[in-house]
């Protein structure tokens, strides 16, 4: 087991890491629109907080030696499900492989983010 850290990602916030890789998989932590430069939540709504995820999300699968094309499962959470239209067009030019996902509406999400999401890819060995 190997535990995964870039600076091109925000700090985890708690007792947790970026991601784990075992047994051929990495498993992400979920990743939320904090800039890695600031800390701070990006500004905007659900287009540009799902942008940043995604990019914070690709810098954790890029130093875990994988991307968006072998990720086989995402989790999304949501804060508001009305966002879930956006969030989709947002989340598919990332995700063209289309891997298996569950999204669900969460009560309250982290420092009242609008969107969370974690993910398993293989890695590249």
């Amino acid at each position: 087991m190997r535990y995964v850290n870039t600076e091109a990602a925000p700090a985890a916030i708690g007792p947790y890491s970026q991601a784990v890789i075992a047994g051929g998989f990495v498993f992400t932590s979920g990743q939320i629109p904090l800039s890695p430069e600031t800390g701070g939540v990006v500004p905007g709504g659900i287009r540009e907080q799902t942008e940043q995820v995604i990019k914070n999300l690709g810098a954790v699968l890029q130093a875990a030696g994988s991307d968006f094309s072998r990720v086989v499962k995402t989790t999304c959470y949501l804060a508001d499900m009305n966002d879930f239209a956006a969030f989709n067009e947002v989340y598919a030019q990332a995700f063209s492989g289309n891997p298996a996902r569950s999204c669900v509406a969460a009560a309250a999400l982290p420092r009242g983010v609008l969107v969370e999401i974690e993910s398993i890819a293989e890695t590249g060995a």
